[in-house]
């Protein structure tokens, strides 16, 4: 072989090799550029900018596409329609600036008991059209292997996205202006919702919901949730960032969320539920909640600023019990009400835990009651508070001695600034004895105090 052939192959090789990592994976670039992937929607009838409806045409090229087994594209431009159904396979991807505008109710796209449903890149405007409750301006029922993603819905006067017994993916998509919630998944099974971007909410950002207590599954991971309203009012089932009902099974990390009428994270009745690693801030009332019938909670590693409470793990009254507190981040709570906070407002805790719960290796800092509250009332069995840092709250740590309250275990803590008390013994919310560091922990023969250090 010659030296000349041996260096052509070689300039050949790597200009192939050059051209292979230069060049965009080709579905990415049609859509950048503007070329059809798959059925082009103007080959039926569809236009862009049209003054009427597009219904029926838009309506033909979903049905073509998903029997030809082929993804359905939309060049840029706005689509005005009426109700839309989605079949077993359909497949629609959005040029960028591809935007369907509801013209009339009850919904936009809807799907039932069809798979393999994917919405790529589409902008949907929900018009305020009013929506049903239980639905949503994209409402899909019974789908396995859903996937909308790179998705911008905007102005859903109801739910964005409905989601029923379902799997599969809502991933990286811009939700903005939803009556309701932005994302509302009941009876689903195991969803990924990660990586999207939620805003001004009326009521919910994402809901994960059951309809009976039973494993669900889902991840709730690196999503951006603001401006979280409560329109509907109540006491807390609205209102939340992330709020996960009856449903066992679910992990809530990572996410970054701000400014909620009620809490970041809310979990009623939900079991083996897991918050780990979220970035929160702005709280009308407590930050992060696992109540009533829930059985293990775990809140790891969360950063929580201003909040009317941080953390409670709580309702053993009605068998709520389990889990862990650890690693956390608490600090600026109860502050905007503290000119006019009681001892019986119940605001400005840090974190509060009540049955078999461990709160250790936690920072809290400027809580306007107290940073730890272990048990209320007679409320309280084999809780364990150990290696936390405490700064500049009235109390460090209230613990329950009501008549019936069961053991605590306080060890190993560092409590600077509390200005009433390090560790002091409280009924419901009155104070009772003095700061048990100082001595007058053998009157109560339940708590265990050993190491702690206060200044």
């Amino acid at each position: 072989m010659s030296k000349t052939r041996h260096l052509n192959r070689r300039h050949l090789l790597l200009g192939s090799l050059a051209t292979v990592f230069a060049t965009p994976a080709r579905g990415q670039s049609d859509r950048l550029q503007g070329r059809p992937e798959g059925l082009d929607a103007r080959q039926f009838g569809v236009r862009a900018h049209a003054p009427g409806e597009q219904t029926q045409q838009l309506q033909r090229a979903i049905d073509r596409a998903a029997q030809a087994n082929q993804p359905l594209w939309l060049a840029a431009g706005t689509y005005r329609s009426g109700p839309l159904t989605l079949r077993a396979g359909s497949q629609l991807n959005g040029a960028r600036g591809a935007k369907i505008a509801l013209t009339r109710g009850p919904s936009l796209l809807t799907a039932q008991d069809s798979d393999a449903i994917a919405l790529n890149g589409v902008s949907l405007d929900g018009s305020n059209i009013a929506l049903p409750r239980d639905g949503g301006l994209v409402a899909i029922s019974g789908a396995r292997d859903l996937h909308i993603v790179g998705c911008a819905i905007a102005n859903a006067n109801g739910n964005a996205i409905g989601v029923f017994r379902s799997s599969g993916a809502i991933t990286g998509n811009t939700i903005t202006g939803s009556a309701d919630n932005a994302l509302y998944c009941l009876d689903n099974n195991g969803l990924d919702i990660g990586g999207n971007t939620i805003a001004k909410s009326g009521n919910g950002g994402i809901r994960v919901w059951q309809s009976v207590k039973r494993h669900d599954g889902s991840v709730v991971s690196g999503n951006t949730i603001d401006d979280t309203e409560s329109r509907g009012g109540g006491n807390g089932q609205n209102g939340n960032g992330v709020n996960v009902y009856r449903a066992s099974g679910v992990i809530v990390r990572n996410n970054t969320i701000r400014r909620a009428a009620f809490s970041a994270v809310r979990g009623n009745a939900a079991s083996n539920f897991q918050v780990i690693g979220n970035d929160c801030a702005g709280f009308g009332e407590t930050a992060m909640y696992a109540e009533f019938e829930y059985e293990n909670a775990s809140f790891i590693d969360n950063i929580i600023d201003d909040a009317a409470n941080g953390i409670a793990v709580t309702n053993f009254d009605v068998g709520g019990h389990g889990g862990i507190v650890r690693g956390n981040i608490v600090r600026n709570i109860g502050q905007r009400v503290r000119s006019t906070l009681t001892e019986g407002s119940g605001n400005g805790f840090g974190i509060s835990i009540e049955a078999d719960v461990i709160a250790t290796g936690n920072t809290i800092e400027d809580c306007a009651y107290a940073a730890l509250r272990l048990g209320f009332g007679p409320y309280m069995r084999n809780v364990t508070a150990s290696g936390n840092t405490i700064r500049r709250s009235p109390y460090g740590i209230v613990v329950t001695v009501v008549k019936g309250a069961g053991r605590a275990t306080i060890t190993g803590n560092r409590i600077e600034g509390a200005s009433r008390g390090a560790i002091v013994g409280v009924e419901w919310h009155k104070a009772v004895s003095g700061d048990l560091t100082q001595g007058g922990a053998e009157k109560f023969p339940q708590l265990r105090l050993s190491g702690n250090r206060a200044s």
